[in-house]
């Protein structure tokens, strides 16, 4: 006779194959019931269905779990980006992942239908995106290094504003004396700025030949939010 200990242990037995295979039948990435050409388009359905979904670019090992083990992730998304053509909005490469986002030509469109976006990049002040830019072309850089490019202090609020857009991290220490803390840029900025990786960036002497950026302009720029507090602090 069994006690009420061996009788739990039973049903636990019982049950478990029976569960296992419930969990197995759950989520069928292969699809192997379907004909290939409709077995290619559910998936190229299911990585559709994730990136709307996704609050922040989504990568390959992600989108891998919900198609096949032999499925080119690379190649289902380049035929969702053909079949997005006509639209208004494309798949495209961020931050290391892939994401949807409105085509540039309807900016204008968005901007005049004042509607609420999903993730608004935070507003910078014309000196926060020229520090930004700076930490951006010579990052890993100290607090103390930013300075010396704008010819004047860099205070620890323009880099609070930028650590709580999402776009400043610590990097590692500066080998110079009191090992200062430097500053990289994160995910988040390449997210926001439409950037897959940091070599997307457009060259720096070619933004100063188009006019787009000047260092005779950032040294010029006046920096408020200094106290005596942030001279005397090191980073």
């Amino acid at each position: 006779m069994r006690g009420p200990d061996g009788a739990k242990t039973a049903r636990r037995k019982e049950r478990t194959p029976q569960a296992d295979g419930a969990s197995a039948r759950l989520y069928d990435r292969e699809l192997e019931d379907l004909p290939a050409e409709l077995r290619w388009r559910e998936w190229m359905l299911r990585v559709e269905a994730v990136l709307f979904a996704a609050a922040e670019p989504v990568s390959r090992e992600m989108l891998a779990r919900v198609v096949g083990r032999d499925c080119s992730v690379d190649l289902l998304i380049e035929d969702l980006r053909a079949d997005l053509c006509d639209r208004p909005y494309e798949v495209v490469p961020v931050a290391g992942g892939w994401q949807y986002r409105t085509r540039p030509r309807y900016a204008e469109t968005i901007r005049a239908a004042a509607a609420p976006t999903r993730a608004p990049t935070a507003a910078l002040s014309k000196f926060e995106a020229m520090a930004l830019a700076a930490i951006t072309y010579f990052q890993p850089i100290t607090r103390g290094d930013l300075s010396k490019i704008f010819g004047k202090e860099v205070s620890r609020d323009t880099i609070a504003a930028l650590r709580n857009a999402g776009f400043l991290a610590s990097g590692p220490r500066s080998p110079t004396p009191g090992a200062p803390y430097t500053y990289v840029t994160t995910k988040q900025f390449l997210t926001a700025f439409g950037m897959e990786t940091l070599r997307d960036l457009p060259d720096i002497e070619a933004l100063e030949d188009a006019g787009l950026l000047s260092r005779r302009e950032m040294a010029a720029e006046p920096v408020s939010g200094l106290s005596d507090e942030d001279d005397q602090q090191e980073d």
